[in-house]
Order: C-alpha cells, then sequence, then structure tokens
C-alpha cells in the first residue's frame, strides 16, 4: 500500500492559445485514496488541463505540481505518475509484449513488470499479437498497462473508457476504485456520465475553461431540492392541499404533479388525507448527468431541428427550421 503521497495540485491554472483562452483561473485540488472525475463538455478545457498537469503544454499563468513539484522536475516520473490521454498510438508490427518491454527499458524497471501489467488490464493471453491487429478496446487497455508499468502513485486518465465493451467498462469501474483504494491518486476525464457516478468520489466540473463545482459528488447532490412526481386522479385538489402543507407544486406538461422538499411517503399520506386516489408516484433521484447539464448548459446551445416533413438527401441542405428555444427538462423529467 502506497504512503498517501499522490496529491495533485493546481493553481490559478490558465491557457491561452493566442486570443483564445481555453483554461481561466482553474484551481482544484486531487486527494490520494479517491477517484475524482473530471467533466465538461467538449471544448471546456479538460484536456489542455491535463497537458498542462503533466507537463505537455506550458500554461500561461499559474501551476500545476504532483507531490509537490512540476511535472518536469519529478524524479523517476514514471513510478510517480502514469497517465492515459487520447489519441494512442503503437507501432503495428510490434507485439504488446515488445511494446511494454520497450517501455521497461526506457524506464529502468524489470520484464516481470511487463508480465504483470498484461495480466493486470487483461491482455496476458494477447501479449504476443501485433498492435496492428489491436481492436480500440485493446488499445486503450495496453495504453493502460504502459502507465502502470512504473508503479505509479498517481494516474491521469483522459477518456478511458473510449472503444471499451461493457465488460471492459465494468472491469475498468473496479479496477479504478480497487487502485484508489490502496491509497494512490485517480485523476479521470470522461464524457460517459452514468459511468462516472458509479466510480467517482470527487468531481470537478468545468465549463468555458473554468471550474463550476469542485467537491464531493455527494454534496452536489444533497444540494439539489428533493423532488416526488405524481401521477393523481385530482391534480389540482391534491395540488391545493400540498401547497396547505407548505409543499411547492409545479404541473408538468403531461399532467403529473412536480412535489418539492418532500418524500413519497408523505406525499401519498397527504393525498391519502385529501381523498385523491393515486395512479403513479416515484422519487425522482438526481443523477450526475443532470447535475452537469445545469451547470455546463449554455457553452454549446444548439437549436432542435424541426422537420417540415421534405425529406433530406446527402449533400443538401437540411429543409427545415431551427427551434432556438432550449430544452429545459432531462431525461423526461420536467
Amino acid at each position: 500500500m502506497h504512503d498517501g503521497s499522490g496529491q495533485i495540485v493546481v493553481q490559478d491554472l490558465s491557457k491561452d492559445f493566442g486570443p483564445v483562452r481555453a483554461v481561466h483561473g482553474l484551481s482544484f485540488t486531487v486527494e490520494p485514496g479517491s477517484v475524482t472525475g473530471f467533466l465538461g463538455p467538449n471544448g471546456s478545457g479538460k484536456t489542455t488541463t491535463l497537458r498542462m498537469i503533466l507537463g505537455l503544454v506550458k500554461p500561461s499563468r499559474g501551476t500545476a505540481t504532483i507531490e509537490g513539484l512540476p511535472f518536469h522536475q519529478l524524479r523517476a516520473p514514471a513510478s510517480v505518475v502514469g497517465a492515459v490521454l487520447e489519441a494512442q498510438s503503437f507501432h503495428p508490427g510490434r507485439t504488446a509484449r515488445d511494446h511494454l518491454r520497450c517501455f521497461a527499458a526506457a524506464m529502468n524497471v524489470p520484464d516481470q513488470q511487463v508480465e504483470q501489467a498484461l495480466d493486470l488490464v487483461g491482455l496476458a493471453s494477447a501479449g504476443d499479437r501485433r498492435t496492428g491487429r489491436f481492436s480500440l478496446g485493446m488499445r486503450q487497455r495496453l495504453a493502460l498497462a504502459t502507465a502502470l508499468l512504473g508503479d505509479p502513485r498517481v494516474l491521469v486518465l483522459d477518456e478511458p473508457s473510449n472503444g471499451l465493451d461493457p465488460e471492459g467498462i465494468a472491469w475498468l469501474r473496479g479496477f479504478l476504485t480497487s487502485f484508489a483504494a490502496t491509497g494512490r491518486t485517480v485523476l479521470v476525464s470522461s464524457h460517459l456520465l452514468r459511468e462516472m457516478e458509479q466510480v467517482v468520489d470527487q468531481v470537478v466540473i468545468v465549463s468555458r475553461g473554468q471550474c463550476v463545482y469542485n467537491g464531493h459528488l455527494d454534496d452536489l447532490r444533497a444540494a439539489q431540492r428533493a423532488r416526488v412526481l405524481v401521477q393523481a386522479a385530482d391534480p389540482d385538489r391534491l395540488a391545493d392541499a400540498l401547497q396547505e402543507s407548505g409543499h411547492g407544486v409545479e404541473f408538468t406538461h403531461d399532467g403529473r404533479l412536480v412535489v418539492l422538499d418532500a418524500d413519497s411517503r408523505s406525499v401519498a399520506d397527504l393525498a391519502l388525507e385529501a381523498g385523491v386516489a393515486v395512479y403513479g408516484m416515484q422519487d425522482e433521484r438526481v443523477d450526475l448527468e443532470q447535475l452537469f447539464f445545469q451547470l455546463t448548459s449554455g457553452q454549446y446551445a444548439g437549436g432542435a431541428y424541426e422537420s417540415n416533413g421534405t425529406p433530406w438527401e446527402p449533400g443538401a441542405p437540411p429543409q427545415g427550421t431551427l427551434n432556438s428555444q432550449r430544452h429545459s427538462g432531462f431525461g423526461g423529467n420536467a
């Protein structure tokens, strides 16, 4: 088990590419022993931030350190941090085992760790296959094996689930959880929000290059108002009874009630007292995807296409109208 070292600290980090400000005043800390999700829309500055942490991009302002040092000042960096960024490439004629042996020699680690890494990511039986025949998911696993060769205290991963099948995604989820449980640090960027929700402890959410939330996922959920969706025989009568009891009530477009700051049991009791039959009721669970959209909405807001019935042909502009109104609901909820 590692000793708990492995903290990542980003302080007032900014990066300008000419007139474009990709990252602006970003500050957050990633602690060992937990999985931190780094989330944001495409173009929000996630990959640029990860590259600055790893010393691949020079910040315009601010600092990014791992264990108190910029990446280029780390001694034996492979034993401190392992990273997987997008666009991993491998020599197509080289086997997975030979690829890892080349990196192991550069890191001055024994070949035994090559076999351990292959086994850990599930590629032991494919070690002698040429990487040119690997699927995208297998290349993702090989990239992770490369990052693990030095037995690092920190993992920095950019979209590690790309190309993985459901079994691979489930395996990755368990791996990241167990890696962090040994006292090590995981910072992972992903657009698969529902998958991230099942593995992350902390979240850093960015939009337009700035931090819009940094903290525990549970704290973010707790800050949202509890809601109950109710389908009642007499919605107006039930709404009056709920409002008299101090509950906020809204109506959905399909006639259901949205009861704020309540749970299903209290709503059922009030409906019984009011003599209103209830046909369906559910406590609404606020998930990471909903919270993400609420925090980042508007960075790249598009319209909804409304067809006028004219078939669309390749090479021709769509024959329809653009609805500029944003959708306010998420996942079918009001």
